[in-house]
């Protein structure tokens, strides 16, 4: 995932701390009696706070009720501003049941206002009075269990259900982008909504091109399998194979495999460091560009032991295929992945050149007085994308990639499945190689990759048992969230 520094957007998706996991539909949400805690009753005082909606509340409930060492993370503004797009995005939360309680850890879940989706909250505090909040965290979770069946629908149905959510959402003015929902390869939903751009009055179009953020990572995952298909590589392979220590230390080389950079479990980083957010976006447009910024990357655990995010080990992969191949990361994707799945509007684009009908990501600026202004990203976001993230691409083309693989177009039946499964062997339960990998009670396995940033959400989901493809993509951040669960049980009831 794409991080505009370290501290703001580090904070913010601790914070959020399960958008990585996703959905709970696995878990079986049993409430239990609900017990009063310290824990509890900072819960309900956090859900009190936020529901007023006043960022002046926010603020003295954070100062107040927030461990010096949890406020002192970021600057206190950040904190509200947490609050403020939490809010803004649910218009407070009704409680729901409990499902673990002690003295200094709850996890409830809440009902969003707004969209009507469920979420699980966690909240640490301390083992002794005034109990201040240590950590706080929102996950997506499924329907409590005790709750009454719903209704079967049919994809008509369903439709006619995403249209009113939408409308609901867009009404609110959290959403902008553009949805697609098919079945077999035949959307039964199309839709778009927003603006392109706020400065022209633009409006989105289903063929509109959205930031994909981190989901850039399936398409250089898919370049690596090709070239193991070829027998150009193994997925044993060590990066000193491929690349010399003005890359990465020979120490790290050594033992890093290209396995591990395709899994997450390589123990490096992201080069969105201190170092990239000093710099000017002008500097990084080739994936040579980016070498500088790997200079002082070391391994956080021993490759294969642990599971940890890293863009870092995608940038590798991306410098790999351009070592092999002998071409550039961007050429050798365009003509072997783009051009055979019949991606017309998909590229890594320069944003300083004009790009036709292509969607400027923004963010809220949250006032006091209860109102906001927009801010564009442009000067947060890479100038190109790349193989860890940052390219565009639409609905369609993403419904067409994929279509390509789940046909086998682009790889061999073996490597498809290969990277579309979890690697417990090497402490990746819940991602394969370069996709997401979770299993739904009702839907079966789904594999995908979502992306996000300032101005960027954006989705793909491939119900690989029950052929659907869903897509959501939004120049609004976290915009997509709601969306795809709401999307993902209308789908556990189609008949």
């Amino acid at each position: 995932m794409l991080l505009k520094n370290s501290k703001r957007f580090g904070f913010i998706f601790l914070l959020m701390l399960a958008f990585v996991s996703l959905y709970l539909s696995g878990f079986d949400q049993k409430p239990k009696k609900n017990v009063e805690t310290p824990a509890s009753k900072q819960l309900a005082a956090f859900i009190e706070t936020l529901n007023s909606g006043k960022r002046a509340i926010f603020r003295s409930f954070i100062k107040e009720n927030y461990q010096d060492k949890f406020l002192a993370m970021v600057p206190l503004e950040e904190h509200v501003n947490v609050f403020s797009e939490i809010y803004d995005q649910s218009r407070g939360y009704d409680p729901g049941p409990i499902l673990k309680a002690s003295d200094t850890e709850l996890n409830g879940l809440v009902r969003n206002r707004l969209s009507d989706q469920w979420s699980e909250l966690i909240l640490r505090v301390e083992a002794a009075a005034p109990y201040k909040i240590t950590g706080l965290g929102i996950r997506p979770a499924s329907t409590p269990s005790d709750l009454p069946a719903p209704q079967a629908l049919s994809s008509e149905e369903a439709a006619g259900e995403l249209e009113k959510f939408f409308d609901k959402l867009v009404e609110a003015d959290v959403f902008s982008g553009s949805v697609l929902v098919a079945k077999d390869g035949q959307p039964f939903f199309k839709k778009a909504y927003g603006q392109a751009s706020k400065d022209c009055g633009l409006a989105n179009r289903v063929d509109t091109k959205f930031n994909l953020g981190s989901m850039n990572k399936m398409f250089t995952a898919v370049a690596i399998g090709q070239l193991i298909e070829k027998g150009k590589l193994h997925l044993d392979d060590a990066v000193s194979s491929f690349l010399g220590p003005d890359w990465l230390k020979p120490e790290f080389a050594k033992k890093v495999q290209i396995r591990h950079l395709l899994s997450h479990t390589s123990g490096l980083g992201s080069y969105f460091n201190e170092k990239f957010v000093k710099s000017s976006r002008l500097l990084f447009r080739k994936v040579d560009d980016y070498k500088p910024l790997l200079a002082d990357e070391k391994l956080a655990f021993e490759p294969g032991t642990r599971w940890q995010y890293s863009n870092t080990g995608f940038l590798l992969l991306g410098a790999v295929i351009e070592k092999v191949t002998g071409q550039t990361y961007f050429d050798y994707v365009r003509e072997n992945i783009y051009k055979p799945a019949g991606m017309i509007n998909t590229d890594s684009y320069e944003m300083d050149q004009v790009v036709p009908n292509l969607a400027i990501g923004y963010a809220k600026v949250f006032k006091d007085d209860g109102g906001y202004n927009f801010r564009n990203n442009l000067f947060d976001h890479v100038v190109k994308g790349g193989p860890a993230g940052g390219g565009f691409s639409t609905a369609e083309d993403l419904m067409n990639f994929s279509a390509a693989l789940r046909s086998y177009k682009l790889l061999t039946r073996e490597l498809t499945e290969l990277l579309m499964s979890p690697k417990p062997e090497i402490n990746s339960p819940n991602y394969g190689y370069g996709f997401s990998i979770e299993t739904d009670k009702k839907l079966g396995r789904i594999a995908g990759h979502s992306g996000g940033f300032t101005g960027i959400s954006s989705d793909l989901d491939m119900y690989l048992d029950k052929g659907y493809t869903v897509v959501v993509m939004s120049n609004y951040g976290g915009a997509s969230n709601d969306p795809v669960q709401k999307i993902r049980e209308l789908l556990s009831r189609i008949k």
